[in-house]
């Protein structure tokens, strides 16, 4: 880690008890307030996957305190490099991860959460969420005031559209499907609670509905060579943002990751990451200068 960086680790518990881990990124030294960027990973994600700690260490660098977060169901839990808790995989809904990121912004507002070193703006937060993470920063985003810019990478416009038929009929069959984990090896069981959740709340937990209501400044930024989530999400989320700050950032010929693997051994991040991080500090800079 840069030695301008320091990194604050810790837990808070969920609306259910269970621990939000989270690391808070810092500068070593600033003589002012620093805004909150809050850093929100995906489906079969977690804040210490392949480059999300580098860029986190990147944003903090350029006088930001970065805060990113394990979702309370994520699947992880003593090692948080694994999924060791797949039983809390299973039941990862939606209203549990927009519960855990206001219970994070709360802990931020007490000071549960706080930096030794600096201090921050708690009412200037801005987030940045990969994949399902997008969708649910965008969703956060229309219901905590805290949160003041959204910036998506990859995102998800509306989980229900992306499932396919094939694991809505075994929710509706069986009362669960699985997802191979190609990484890992690993078959994770996701529980039919997870689509009830979205089917019962669509209006609410839907990014595509609740991205209507942001009139925040918003950047949505996706590959053009994106398997997993077609960059027509992001067209959707860009299209029915009625925000006068808004841009759509299309990455040529980047994934779902922007080039970036699990683990991520190499010195250097990968082109397509980098310009994504580039773009993301460019949007931040022309709202927090």
């Amino acid at each position: 880690m840069s030695n301008s960086v320091k990194k604050d680790s810790g837990t808070i518990p969920s609306s259910e008890g269970l621990p939000i881990a989270y690391d808070l990124y810092t500068p070593s030294h600033a003589m002012y307030e620093l805004p909150v960027v809050l850093f929100l990973h995906g489906f079969k994600g977690f804040k210490d996957w392949g480059t999300f700690p580098d860029a986190c260490i990147e944003i903090a660098s350029k006088g930001y305190a970065v805060l990113a977060i394990n979702f309370s169901l994520n699947g992880t839990g003593d090692n948080p490099y694994e999924f060791d808790r797949l039983d809390l995989f299973a039941r990862e809904t939606l209203s549990q991860d927009l519960e855990d990121v206001a219970s994070v912004l709360e802990a931020l507002r007490n000071g549960t959460i706080k930096s030794s070193l600096v201090t921050m703006d708690t009412h200037n937060v801005a987030v940045i969420g990969h994949s399902r993470g997008g969708h649910t920063a965008v969703v956060a985003a229309s219901e905590l005031d805290q949160i003041t810019l959204v910036i998506t990478w990859a995102a998800v416009s509306n989980v229900l559209k992306h499932w396919s038929e094939a694991q809505i009929n075994d929710w509706k069959s069986k009362g669960y499907t699985e997802i191979l984990n190609s990484r890992t090896g690993q078959t994770m069981r996701v529980d039919r609670v997870v689509y009830d959740d979205a089917v019962e709340n669509e209006k609410r937990l839907m990014a595509v509905n609740r991205v209507k209501d942001l009139n925040l400044p918003c950047c949505f930024i996706h590959g053009t060579d994106d398997d997993a989530v077609s960059f027509e999400h992001t067209q959707i989320l860009y299209e029915n943002c009625p925000s006068s700050e808004k841009d759509r950032i299309f990455i040529d010929g980047a994934n779902h990751t922007f080039g970036s693997t699990h683990p991520y051994m190499d010195d250097n991040l990968p082109k397509k990451f980098t310009e994504v991080l580039d773009h993301t500090l460019r949007w931040l800079d022309s709202f927090n200068g």
